[in-house]
């Protein structure tokens, strides 16, 4: 059986609520964003086979919380999980930055004082070379934008091409091989909603 890489992104923020771009700033969950967070782990209960399993986290608190919260076992804290840095953009919306650099977005314009496209890509690169290596299936407990830039490495596409994956808060994507060929099994799959 090949390996498949199950991806977290955190639960809900204020931050994430308003639209902030938030990488360094470590602001916790909402009650909304811990509930997610549970719902999730029961979403990857039902997704994974029982079995071994890799589990890596980033180091910000709304991801261990979102690993912790989602009943996952044996974490591993990971730093080349964390979100892009957005340097000079931190905190700020898309509208507040669009009003000095009309029809920015992160996928199309740098980051002053953040990261590069390039800078993610050597980074995703080498995560996804470490979670390779290992024999198990793979959960990753993450971010939103470098999840996303994960997914789009993982299909060998350029990191611009994080712009056609959404991943919602507490939301997972499966990725996983077509006999051998990298491919996207499941995508965005909300936190499991109880009745």
């Amino acid at each position: 059986m090949e390996q498949r890489v199950y991806i977290l992104r955190h639960g809900t923020t204020e931050w994430s609520l308003t639209g902030q771009h938030t990488s360094r700033t470590d602001i916790p969950l909402t009650v909304e964003g811990e509930l997610r967070a549970r719902q999730a782990g029961q979403a990857l209960t039902a997704l994974r086979p029982a079995g071994p399993v890799t589990v890596l986290c980033s180091p910000r608190k709304r991801a261990q919380r979102t690993a912790d919260l989602a009943g996952l076992a044996d974490v591993v804290t990971e730093p080349l999980l964390v979100e892009w840095d957005y340097g000079d953009y931190e905190g700020l919306t898309t509208d507040q930055i669009r009003e000095t650099v009309p029809d920015w977005t992160v996928w199309s314009h740098p980051c002053p004082g953040g990261e590069t496209a390039s800078n993610i890509a050597t980074r995703a690169d080498g995560l996804l070379e470490r979670v390779r290596g290992t024999d198990t299936d793979v959960v990753l407990v993450g971010h939103g934008h470098f999840s996303r830039c994960l997914i789009a490495r993982w299909l060998n596409l350029p990191i611009a091409s994080g712009v056609h994956f959404a991943l919602d808060a507490a939301g997972i994507t499966v990725l996983g091989h077509d006999r051998g060929v990298p491919q996207i099994q499941r995508s965005n799959i909300p936190a499991w909603q109880q009745g």
